[in-house]
């Protein structure tokens, strides 16, 4: 089986747009490859440097997540990130194949250096070493388990680009050592948030996560936005401009999203009762991933972590010695 390669920044529980962008395609994937996957608390520092607990729990609370999910920790390696030293070791050969100026110039790196404009000022210019080179250290992860395939959206795809441009690097001046990897894209577009924000995220609030009770269900979906043109509850609607309507059609059934559809048209159908409806279908849809991850647990979740780490441990170390082997360091 060929090796897969994806990872996950441990910053907070996994919400729908992971599970819909995501983690349907990783039940699928663990079927079909060899699979590591990375949980990135030294990623997550880049940018959470001064909030190490926050990083810690979320190591935790993430791979109870996935496992909730259906990951099957049979088929799947979780390992941790900090606990593979190799990855940092090859980190360090590759800084000095790639340019400031390339990393500067990523569009992934940039977008995300504008969103965070409070750590890192308006213009990036507080932008730490560390957070401007984490498209090196995926580089490391990617290559330290001879990655062939990683599953990426499409905001991703500059990050594995660069991957390759490292690799085509190393390869050019150490000889034919590293594999390029292909993409995996998911075929889910991405989730919308609550807001109708074209991204459903951590740090914009508009997320409904995995494990949300049905107090914080009902609360966020009682907010969210409806199409502003319907005043009365009996006017006609645009079910298009509706994200009550968007998440129907994400987790409720199809019979029932053409009716709310055709009835949102007609003026048939108020927002409140639309709201109600999704919030039960909501509720149905989570709940047996709740009590999925109730069956973990802390115990287990680091049984199932020390297993995956030891097992990804074997592979880097293999790794690194063929790397250390091409550049002539294997005293």
């Amino acid at each position: 089986m060929k090796t897969i390669l994806t990872g996950l920044r441990p910053t907070g529980n996994l919400h729908l747009g992971h599970y819909f962008g995501a983690g349907i395609n990783y039940l699928k994937l663990q079927d079909e490859y060899d699979f590591y996957l990375e949980i990135a608390d030294v990623q997550a520092l880049t940018d959470n440097f001064d909030n190490p607990e926050k990083v810690r729990k979320n190591v935790f609370e993430i791979t109870k997540d996935l496992l909730a999910i259906g990951l099957d920790p049979n088929k799947v390696h979780f390992f941790i990130q900090s606990k593979i030293p190799q990855i940092a070791e090859l980190t360090v050969f590759y800084s000095n194949l790639v340019t400031v100026a390339r990393l500067q110039r990523n569009p992934t790196v940039k977008n995300e250096i504008a969103q965070k404009k409070d750590l890192f000022g308006n213009n990036g210019e507080s932008i730490t070493y560390g957070f401007l080179g984490y498209p090196v250290s995926q580089a490391a992860d990617i290559t330290a388990f001879d990655g062939e395939v990683v599953p990426v959206g499409d905001d991703q795809l500059p990050l594995l680009e660069q991957c390759r441009e490292i690799v085509r690097k190393f390869n050019s001046i150490y000889g034919e050592t590293l594999k390029e990897p292909n993409q995996v894209l998911s075929n889910t577009t991405r989730v919308k948030g609550l807001d109708g924000n074209e991204k459903m995220g951590k740090s914009l609030g508009n997320a409904i996560y995995l494990v949300d009770d049905k107090e914080t269900i009902t609360k966020k979906i009682m907010g969210a936005l409806t199409d502003t043109n319907k005043i009365k509850k009996d006017d006609p609607a645009n079910p298009n401009v509706c994200m009550v309507y968007y998440y129907h059609k994400l987790v409720n059934s199809k019979e029932n999203v053409e009716t709310v559809c055709n009835e949102c048209q007609k003026g048939s159908r108020g927002c409140v009762q639309c709201k109600k409806e999704l919030i039960e279908a909501m509720n149905k849809f989570l709940e047996p991933i709740q009590e999925r991850r109730n069956t973990y647990s802390d115990e287990k979740v680091k049984e199932i972590l020390e297993n995956g780490t030891t097992k990804a441990l074997e592979k880097a170390t293999s790794q690194l010695q063929k790397v250390k082997q091409a550049m002539k360091i294997d005293y």
